[in-house]
């Protein structure tokens, strides 16, 4: 095997279902619906019910590119919690209008949900970049 070569990483049907239920949880305190936690997370409207229920034994699989949305729903949330002392704006601020010249107006939450991974990650640069050097 060619050093060069990467391992995908892979994770296990429980990994996914605590990082889906963490996103879901964190979507929901950002006042987004059903349709838009589904087309930013690129899950299905029954995998979205499923995650909420808070059943133990529950599980699922997802691919790379829905971890990697998870991921970036945990990093953006991260980032809002440096940026911000007061709960309001921790997850107020997705919802709210952003007249930041990539958000033209529309809320975070509004460009995520295109459900592209590119508004997804951009929104996630733009509200990283907030933070400055908190890390």
């Amino acid at each position: 095997m060619s050093a060069t070569l990467q391992e995908a990483v892979i994770f296990t049907k429980d990994q996914c279902a605590t990082g889906l239920r963490a996103a879901v949880n964190i979507l929901d305190k950002w006042q987004a619906t059903t349709e838009q936690a589904c087309r930013i997370l690129r899950i299905s409207r029954s995998t979205h019910a499923r995650a909420k229920l808070r059943n133990p034994d529950w599980s699922v699989s997802l691919d790379a590119d829905q971890m990697q949305r998870v991921s970036l729903i945990l990093n953006i949330h991260a980032a809002l919690r440096l940026i911000f002392d007061n709960p309001e704006n921790t997850y107020g601020f997705a919802a709210m209008p952003n007249n930041n010249e990539f958000f033209n107006g529309r809320s975070p939450l509004e460009v995520m949900a295109q459900g592209d991974m590119i508004s997804l990650y951009e929104s996630f640069r733009r509200i990283d970049s907030l933070r400055g050097a908190q890390w």
